[in-house]
């Protein structure tokens, strides 16, 4: 559970960060021609990677889970 707790901080962090830069450039205080769609296919590549790593967490927790309950 620790590391869906982290995945999810770092998540809502490089949203939070995405979001200030994509407010910034739509009021023209930063130069946004390709940055923000760099950032959202960044943001996606680390959405993608970050839910696989859940998904295999989350299977390796479950089959621990289920060997432990057949142990005992």
């Amino acid at each position: 559970m620790k590391i869906r707790k982290i995945v999810a901080y770092i998540l809502t962090f490089l949203v939070l960060v995405f979001s200030i830069v994509a407010l910034l450039a739509i009021w023209d205080i930063i130069d946004y021609e390709h940055l923000i769609k760099r950032m959202f296919q960044s943001l996606m590549v680390i959405l993608a990677s970050s839910a696989v790593i859940v998904l295999i967490f989350a299977i390796l927790d479950r089959t621990d889970k289920s060997e432990h309950e057949s142990n005992s």
